[in-house]
Parts: structure tokens; sequence; C-alpha cells
């Protein structure tokens, strides 16, 4: 496995400072070490084994347990030997169980039928962190703290995390907030890689008599259709992702538009 080194680190947190374009490009390194094949025709990668074999997580499932008051938790990576408290719904109560250092636990819910493209985000998602975040919430090994941990070392993506992929973001992130973006772009980058990508839509495009390079979804009832429901159902049965991400992933390209991104695009070049 490739170790993740990068330059840009914010000192008081050491969460990366990243664009999305290099999240492609490490992604697309990464895939190229760990399966060359994925790189030269669209597909469906098994996160399973990318996670285990690759990247070296100890991959498992568990009922994960939430407070009431707590939106569901979806996926969680330990850096370190850490214990979960779960739900035995066998007994019907709950109970901490161990964690190996490195491992990643899924929730039963993202492994449930019809909710393939959940499953396949979430794990990578949880990959993200478990490449991008060492430096956050591993301790050194042997090392023995006498305070508080001021970060919990354990990290917990709720459903809110991951549908939250494509947000719009008005104001300031927190440094959490980058994290949970970055894995969520990781996931993204590493399930729909640019180089089979681009060239699938382009592909689809001028299949279908496009030759803009891109739909404007709001034009009408026709290219709506097309935009919101055709075009990512092609990204949904090549790759194995979630509508949400599908739809996200062509837009964060550039195939989908609206009337407003090309008039500030036109903006830009116009001459006072």
């Amino acid at each position: 496995m490739i170790e993740f080194k990068w330059n840009k680190i914010d000192r008081k947190n050491n969460t990366p400072v990243i664009k999305d374009v290099d999240l492609d490009e490490l992604a697309e390194m990464l895939i190229k070490d760990y399966k060359p094949a994925i790189l030269k025709a669209p597909r469906k990668i098994k996160y399973e084994h990318f996670l285990e074999s690759y990247l070296g997580a100890n991959l498992e499932y568990q009922h994960i347990y939430y407070g009431e008051n707590e939106g569901p938790v979806f996926g969680v990576t330990a850096f370190n030997k850490e214990r979960l408290k779960v739900f035995d719904k066998e007994n019907l109560c709950t109970k901490n169980v161990t964690l190996d250092k490195n491992s990643i636990v899924l929730d039963y819910y993202v492994t449930e039928e019809g909710r393939e493209g959940l499953e396949l985000f979430t794990g990578l998602h949880e990959g993200g962190h478990l490449w991008l975040h060492p430096k956050v919430y591993a301790e050194p090994e042997g090392q023995i703290s006498l305070f508080a941990r001021e970060i919990n070392p354990v990290t917990c993506c709720r459903r809110s995390d991951i549908e939250s992929f494509g947000r719009v973001w008005s104001g300031n992130r927190t440094p959490e907030q980058w994290r949970e973006h970055q894995a969520d772009y990781f996931a993204s980058a590493i399930a729909m890689p640019k180089s089979t990508f681009i060239p699938l839509i382009q592909e689809t495009l001028k299949a279908n008599g496009i030759t803009d390079g891109y739909v404007l979804e709001d034009l009408g009832l026709k290219e709506q259709i097309f935009a919101q429901n055709e075009l990512p159902e092609v990204v949904m049965n090549v790759y194995g992702v979630s509508r949400q991400a599908a739809y996200v992933k062509l837009k964060k390209f550039g195939f989908i538009k609206n009337k407003k991104n090309i008039e500030k695009e036109n903006s830009q070049f116009t001459l006072f």
C-alpha cells in the first residue's frame, strides 16, 4: 500500500489541506497500485477486497448503537484498539465489542437489500478516513496517555456525514467537516475514477445526440429526466453507486449544468 503523505497540513489538528482535484489524482495512484485493470475499463470495485487486502483494514459488520437523540451511525473507523458499543439483537441488549487497530465497522443497515450503493460508498468513505487521517486519530505505538484524549480515536460517521456528499457549504467548515468531506470525495474518486468516468459519460452524451459535452437539467422536462434519471442510471449500473453519488459526481465534473452555471461561466469572459 502507498502511504499517504501530504505537505499541507493544519498543524492544529493534523487535518490535510487538500483539494478535490488532488484527491482524484491520489485515488488513481492507489487504484493503479492496487489493481491497474480498474483504470482501463469502467467497472464496480469490490470495496471489501480493496479495504482488507490493500488498505489493511479489519472489516466487520455490527448493529452500531446510537443514542435516542443522535443520528444513525453507518460506519466506524478505529485507528487504535478500542471498544465500540453495539446492539445485541439476539439478547435485546447493548454490549461492548473490542475493535483491533485499523478496524472498519459497517452497520448492518447499509448491507440490506436495495442499499448496495450506500454500502459501497460507506465502506470506501471509512477507507478514506483510514488512509487520509491516521495522523489525526492514531496514537503512537506504546504511548501511554495520562490525560483525556482531545479527539476520539474512533470516527463515527452518521447518516448526515455519508449523505452530505455534494452539499453546498456556507461559511467556514470545521476540521471535522473537512475530514468528512475528504472521506466522501475519496469514496467517490475510488468508486468512479476519472480515467474511466470521463470517457464513459462523454460517449453516453454523444450516443444521445448531446454534442456540447453537458446537459442543461433546467432546459426542459426531457433534459431534466435525462440529467436526473437516465444519465445517473448509466453510472449506477456501471459502478454500482447510489443515484445521489452518481448525480453529484456528474455535476462535479460538469456533465450536468443549469442556466446559472452557464451564466456564471459566460460572465468570466465578459469584457468591460
